[in-house]
């Protein structure tokens, strides 16, 4: 039931899909093995969420997220609107090679957790302070000023907790497109972090699975 509900077809279009990745460990060749699960969850057209699907790697890396999206593809998936997605290196060339006509919008809440692990406990506040001009603000525009703002302010101190704005700030700046009610929802991968959790829950009596198959049903059910 399982591998039928994996391999099921999925709409042909969805408004937003959120893509991440959480991590088990499963006994491989009498040894303990760090794995990825990739997890996909979509909101259709009609605002109903689904979890399109589980697949389980090694290591997190772009090149085994773009199986998992020709896999999404192939099952029928001809249109995806946004990608939220987190900071991976080369998603968005995934992304962009399997379905060209999607929006990637990288997870703001990453993003923050990234610039931040640089700044100095004393700064932090402050420097907080500012970062929210720049990401809460009503439009790309004034965003746009207040990095420079930021930039004025940091840029010294912290240049690369600033150019990490500058430099994925095509795919960060996404949701500056939408009104409010759907910015909420696609600048952070939020609803993936949830069902997570979730699973993690139903797993954390379990330290290491036996195969990756065990592992599959558990968080299947």
């Amino acid at each position: 039931i399982a591998k039928e509900w994996q391999n099921r077809p999925l709409e042909k279009k969805y408004a937003v899909v959120f893509m991440d990745a959480v991590h088990f460990h499963v006994r491989q060749d009498n040894q303990t093995a760090k794995k990825a699960v990739y997890v996909a969850i979509g909101i259709r057209l009609n605002g109903r969420k689904e979890v399109l699907g589980m697949w389980i790697g090694g290591n997190e890396s772009a090149k085994y997220w773009l199986g998992v999206l020709n896999e999404i593809k192939n099952r029928g998936v001809e249109d995806i609107m946004i990608v939220s997605v987190d900071g991976l290196t080369g998603f968005g060339d995934a992304i962009n090679a399997v379905f060209p006509q999607a929006e990637i919008q990288r997870c703001i809440v990453h993003q923050i957790r990234y610039t931040t692990k640089f700044v100095n406990y004393k700064d932090l506040k402050p420097f907080v302070k500012d970062l929210k001009e720049v990401y809460q603000a009503a439009t790309e525009e004034l965003a746009l000023e207040n990095l420079d703002q930021l930039e004025e302010n940091w840029g010294k101190k912290y240049p690369s907790s600033v150019a990490s704005w500058r430099n994925n700030w095509p795919q960060l700046s996404t949701y500056f497109k939408y009104p409010p009610e759907i910015r909420k929802i696609i600048y952070t991968t939020n609803s993936i972090e949830n069902f997570n959790r979730q699973l993690r829950k139903v797993t954390k009596s379990k330290t290491i699975f036996p195969t990756d198959d065990a592992l599959f049903k558990i968080l299947y059910l």
